[in-house]
């Protein structure tokens, strides 16, 4: 028998995880268009589709205006954003907000504006996304193209603002457990892929596999590493707060013990002659006050910055590797 829609409603079990994110390729050239055309300047725009299970469908996207330094631009950015999909849904195009999209420079995206951004938009969307596209990474010959989400446990801390290393080791939560790469999927209609098969025969080379057989990528690489240099000093920073934190902690320790040991005395000395004890612990005393712990949420990310760097020179020294035996190969024969 049939089911209303009420009793579908009603016994609507918790929504599935998301496993995909399927984009239209034009949604896919829109962003590398505005990331291209301003870059090395950081540019973001609106993704727009349905989510539908655990396929989250992004068909539309449309940029940000740039933002200029001595205007107040926030209220002109909400408003154009809905001026925009007022008039996405005139022309009856899919209009719902699904997250957002924007540009890097070497993949240096995780940072503490990345993560507000994801809470704010998760305030009225169940589920979004970011689409990062890294324009510097692509003319190596890669399209450099990721879905990213925070977990779930990172943001109900992120909730609490609790990140001190108690409450980490109680949700078994470490840097790598941030953020969360969902494969994407690319979606073309039929009319598109058919005319692509027959571009394919006129253009059996493209600039894309030039770009793959570049010997030189020395600046790439040389900018991953300064990077990762100043990735390592903030990182010995963080390091220096704890460090402060924990000698901190062990002198207020040593002088609570030593007025511990100072009240104790003194309470015998009033028992043998028969007054009352004072109290061992006095919460006006400075030495009681607990020292707050520090965040360890900007170590996290730069870890993971740091993981990213490392693993993007990497993939290019390996690549850079695979061409030289290439070329060696060609010129022996």
């Amino acid at each position: 028998m049939a089911r209303s829609f009420l009793q579908v409603a009603a016994t609507e079990e918790v929504p599935s995880p998301l496993r995909v994110v399927q984009i239209e390729g034009l949604v896919i050239l829109k962003i590398i268009k505005h990331c291209k055309e301003f870059s090395p300047a950081l540019v973001t725009g609106q993704l727009l589709g349905l989510d539908v299970g655990s396929v989250l469908e992004v068909t539309n996207c449309f940029p940000f205006p740039i933002r200029e330094e001595d205007v107040e631009i926030e209220a002109d950015g909400a408003n154009y954003q809905l001026e925009m999909m007022r008039c996405l849904r005139e022309v009856n195009v899919d209009n719902n907000t699904v997250g957002w999209y924007q540009s890097t420079i070497l993949g240096s995206y995780q940072r503490v504006e990345l993560i507000e951004t994801f809470m704010n938009y998760q305030e009225n969307i169940r589920r979004c996304v970011c689409i990062i596209y890294d324009p510097s990474r692509s003319n190596q010959g890669v399209l450099a193209l990721k879905a990213l989400k925070l977990s779930d446990s990172f943001m109900e801390l992120y909730r609490a603002n609790n990140f001190t290393g108690e409450k980490l080791r109680e949700k078994n939560l470490s840097w790598v457990d941030i953020f969360e790469e969902i494969p994407i999927k690319v979606s073309n209609s039929a009319l598109i892929s058919a005319f692509m098969t027959e571009l394919e025969s006129d253009t059996p080379v493209t600039q894309c596999d030039y770009d793959r057989l570049q010997m030189s990528t020395k600046p790439y690489m040389e900018r991953n590493v300064e990077f990762l240099i100043e990735c390592m000093d903030d990182l010995s920073m963080e390091q220096q707060k704890f460090q402060f934190y924990y000698r901190s902690l062990s002198r207020q320790q040593a002088q609570q013990q030593a007025w511990l040991q100072k009240r104790r005395t003194e309470n015998m000395a009033r028992k043998a002659a028969g007054e009352e004890p004072l109290p061992e612990e006095d919460p006006s005393n400075p030495i009681f006050k607990p020292i707050p712990e520090p965040s360890r949420l900007e170590s996290f990310l730069v870890t993971n910055q740091i993981a990213n760097y490392c693993n993007q020179i990497n993939g290019v020294a390996g690549q850079n590797f695979h061409r030289l035996y290439l070329m060696k190969s060609l010129h022996d024969n």
